[in-house]
C-alpha cells in the first residue's frame, strides 16, 4: 500500500551545495539520503515530495559539510498481509514469476500460480498449465494477493514478498477477462426445446350433425 507520510531526518549538506537555496539543497540531500531504503515501520520510501521545515544549520569540527534538521512529506510503499496487489512479471524462472510491485518484487511460487500442473518452458521463460496450455511469461499483468513478507533494512533486494494467485479473481489478467467475456466457442450451446407432445388419435370422426 502506497503512502504518504510526514517524516523528519537530518541531512548533511555537501560543502559544493552550499551556494544553493537551503530547500533545495535539502531536498536533493534527503532523496539521495532516503529514497530506495526500506524500514520495517514505514516500508520502502519511493519519494521524497516536499521539504516543509528547515531547522538552523550547524556544523562539526572538521567536517566542511552543514547539518540541517529538515520535515519533509515522503511517498512510501508498505506491503501488507492479505492485500490485493496488480504487477507486471520481471522474470520467470523455474520455481516461479517474480512481480514487481511498486518498489519491491514479489514471488509467485510455482504452487501458488494455479491449481493445475505447472511446467516451464526453458527456451522460451514461461510456465505453462499442462490441463488449459495457458502461458504466462515476462511481461504479463497479474493480480495477486500478499500472503507472506519479510522486508530486509540492510539489503533491501533480498525483502521477500509471497504472493499467490490460486484465489477467487486472481490471476493473470488475460485470464480474468477471458472468464468475464467467454468466447462463442467456449459458451454453452443453447439446449434443444422440446417437442410438443402430439395428442393421441381417437379414429372417431366429428359429429357434423348429418342425418
Amino acid at each position: 500500500m502506497y503512502k504518504k507520510m510526514r517524516l523528519s531526518d537530518t541531512v548533511r549538506i555537501a560543502p559544493e551545495l552550499l551556494g544553493e537555496p537551503v530547500q533545495e539543497a535539502v531536498k536533493l540531500a534527503l532523496r539521495e539520503k532516503l529514497e530506495g531504503l526500506v524500514d520495517k515501520r514505514i516500508g520502502a520510501i519511493v519519494a521524497v515530495k516536499d521539504v516543509i521545515e528547515v531547522g538552523e544549520g550547524h556544523i562539526l569540527a572538521g567536517d566542511g559539510g552543514v547539518y540541517y534538521d529538515a520535515v519533509f512529506d515522503a511517498l512510501t510503499f508498505m506491503p501488507e498481509l492479505q492485500e490485493i496487489i496488480e504487477g507486471s512479471v520481471v522474470e520467470v524462472v523455474e520455481f516461479g514469476v517474480f512481480v514487481g510491485i511498486g518498489p519491491l518484487d514479489g514471488l509467485v511460487h510455482v504452487s501458488q500460480l494455479t491449481d493445475e500442473f505447472i511446467s516451464y518452458d526453458e527456451k522460451n521463460s514461461r510456465l505453462i498449465t499442462r490441463e488449459s496450455g495457458r502461458a504466462i511469461t515476462e511481461g504479463d499483468k497479474i493480480r495477486a494477493r500478499i500472503i507472506a513478507v519479510s522486508l530486509n533494512e540492510r539489503e533491501p533486494r533480498d525483502s521477500k514478498i509471497g504472493l499467490t494467485m490460486r484465489q477467487h479473481a486472481l490471476g493473470k489478467l488475460e485470464w480474468l477477462e477471458e472468464a468475464r467475456n467467454p468466447k462463442e466457442g467456449g459458451e454453452e450451446k443453447a439446449k434443444p426445446r422440446k417437442k410438443k407432445k402430439e395428442e393421441p388419435k381417437t379414429g372417431k370422426s366429428d359429429e357434423t350433425g348429418g342425418t
